[in-house]
C-alpha cells in the first residue's frame, strides 16, 4: 500500500525489452534506497512494481506485458522523469489517501490553467472510470495522491499548488499527456457492495423472502 505523497522524482535510467515484459532500471534521485530491500515494493508513477536488483543509487524492477499494456509504463524510455514511493509502514503518516499501486486506467491531462500561484487542471478519464470519481473525493494521479474539485461526465478537476509542481512530474506534463489513474480503493468496494446487495434483493423477491 502507499498514500499517494510523492516522495522523490527519479528517472528511467535503461529499459530492456525481455520478450512482452520489460526490465526497468531507475535512478531514484532523492528517494534514499538505503532502508529498500530486495522484494520490497516502490511505486512507479502510481504502479506498484518490485525491487529484484538494487544499488546506492539505481534499483531494478521487471513489469509484466499486462502491465506495459494498462499503464503509461508500456511507453517509458531512459531519461523519462516519474513519480517515487516507497511502500507505506503501519508508523508512517497517512498524508495522502490509501493507494493500492494498482492503476484502473489511463487518462490524459485535458487542459491546464493558471489559478493566482496555483493551476487548476482538467483530466479526461475513460468511460468506465468516471463514475467512481467524486467532487471532494481522492483519485491517484501518475502515484500522486489528488483532491477532486470538479467533475463533469469524462472529466475531473484538480488544483495543483507550486509545491506539488515542483516535486512531482506535474511540473513538465501538459495537455494530451498520458496518465496513470487509480480511483478511490472505497468506490469500487462500495459498487460491489451495491451489486451484491441488489442481487439478493432480487433473489429474495423471487423467493417470496426479505433480504435482512
Amino acid at each position: 500500500m502507499f498514500t499517494g505523497i510523492v516522495q522523490a522524482v527519479g528517472h528511467v535510467a535503461s529499459r530492456e525489452a525481455r520478450g512482452g515484459d520489460a526490465r526497468l532500471v531507475i535512478d531514484a534521485g532523492a528517494l534514499g534506497l538505503a532502508d529498500v530491500a530486495l522484494g520490497d515494493s516502490i511505486a512507479v508513477a502510481g504502479v506498484c512494481l518490485t525491487v529484484v536488483a538494487i544499488d546506492d543509487t539505481r534499483w531494478t524492477a521487471d513489469v509484466s506485458a499486462e502491465t506495459l499494456r494498462l499503464t503509461t509504463l508500456g511507453t517509458l524510455a531512459a531519461g523519462d522523469a516519474v513519480n517515487l514511493e516507497k511502500a507505506l509502514r503501519l508508523a508512517d503518516r497517512l498524508g495522502g489517501h490509501l493507494v493500492s499501486g494498482h492503476v484502473d486506467g489511463i487518462g490524459r491531462v485535458a487542459r491546464v490553467d493558471d489559478d493566482g500561484g496555483s493551476q487548476r487542471w482538467m483530466f479526461r478519464v475513460p468511460a468506465p472510470l468516471a463514475r467512481y470519481i467524486a467532487v471532494k473525493g481522492s483519485v491517484c494521479v501518475d502515484g500522486t495522491s489528488l483532491t477532486v474539485n470538479a467533475v463533469d461526465a469524462d472529466t475531473f478537476g484538480v488544483t495543483l499548488i507550486p509545491h506539488t509542481l515542483a516535486v512531482t512530474t506535474f511540473g513538465a506534463r501538459k495537455a494530451g499527456d498520458a496518465v496513470n489513474i487509480e480511483v478511490d480503493l472505497m468506490a469500487r468496494y462500495l459498487e460491489r457492495f451495491a451489486i451484491v446487495h441488489d442481487r439478493e434483493d432480487q433473489e429474495a423477491a423471487i423467493h417470496g423472502r426479505t433480504s435482512q
